[in-house]
């Protein structure tokens, strides 16, 4: 008995829609690349130029990356933005991960399902509508919470925003923006981890939260390492929330409380193009310099 040979048309037919297939991921692939180059490499080039330039396009080696070193806001820029990224990393992994884990175990799927649309809410707001909302929450003068705020100790505007409470303020406020998405791309790795798995531990007598602690949160581990690299580059860029908040306190967190805020200033206020770019290419080096190191330490790319 021999067995059946695929007609000429069926062999024919798998090697065009191979073809196909492979012309539409080209043409997916072509269109990042396209915006990839404009808005990301082309700029990034066009800020190193200018970060080893001087005013008249020469040569400057790194007097720029000197100079703005050596001005008396950068290192309390340093300062603001690492306490800030401490408060961030800290609090997205620990609410993130522990948020999803509690959706992932709600047994009812409506809860989850309302729950995770709720965390997902606050993201829909843009950077300056976010800020504006808490700008209007945290004045005891028209807060909704204001009572809360008393109770905390907060009788005025100004001692809300005191500059002690910046960092944890901007944590806030970036957490109720940011966190809802990556909820739910959390919960969606938790629904990925095989049910054998799960299972097993389940026969082997674990308890909740020693499932979540041995099994669930080390197969997190990729998706944590990737939210904090993103999370870290984000917050590292931290500008809009102090700009805001400058503006509308007359300038108690100051124009220049983060080094995206001091690239501005050096930039359209003293007309030092090169001494901005310099700080920026130094953001960008810290950025994926962290970000290489996170990959490497919890080996991002290793087969599981």
């Amino acid at each position: 008995m021999t067995a059946a040979r695929p007609s000429a048309g069926s062999a024919h037919r798998r090697p065009h829609g191979v073809a196909r297939q492979s012309r539409a991921g080209v043409a997916f692939v072509a269109g990042y690349v396209l915006l990839l180059i404009a808005f990301g490499i082309l700029p990034t080039g066009y800020a190193v130029y200018f970060a080893f330039t001087d005013a008249g396009g020469g040569f400057s080696g790194f007097t720029n990356f000197l100079t703005t070193a050596q001005d008396f806001r950068f290192m309390d820029a340093v300062g603001h933005v690492a306490l800030y990224l401490l408060f961030w990393l800290v609090s997205l992994v620990v609410f993130v991960v522990a948020l999803a884990l509690l959706l992932h175990r709600l047994a009812s799927g409506a809860v989850s399902k309302s729950l995770r649309f709720l965390f997902y809410i606050p993201g829909a707001l843009a950077g300056a509508a976010s800020v504006l909302v808490w700008l209007f929450m945290l004045d005891p003068a028209v807060s909704p919470v204001s009572s809360l705020l008393g109770l905390l100790g907060f009788d005025t505007f100004g001692e809300v925003i005191a500059p002690g409470n910046l960092p944890l303020l901007f944590t806030i406020i970036a957490f109720w923006t940011g966190a809802g998405g990556w909820i739910v791309v959390i919960y969606g790795a938790l629904n990925n981890i095989p049910r054998d798995v799960m299972e097993a531990a389940r026969i082997d007598g674990a308890s909740a939260w020693q499932t979540a602690w041995r099994v669930q949160i080390p197969m997190l581990r990729k998706w944590i390492v990737y939210m904090v690299i993103l999370a870290f580059a984000g917050g590292a860029q931290l500008f809009v929330e102090p700009q805001l908040l400058s503006l509308a306190s007359v300038g108690v967190a100051g124009r220049d409380y983060s080094l995206n805020q001091l690239t501005y200033d050096f930039a359209f206020q003293m007309n030092n193009i090169n001494g901005a770019a310099a700080v920026s290419v130094e953001l960008l080096v810290v950025s994926v310099s962290a970000a290489a190191v996170f990959v490497a330490r919890s080996g991002f790319f290793d087969a599981d």
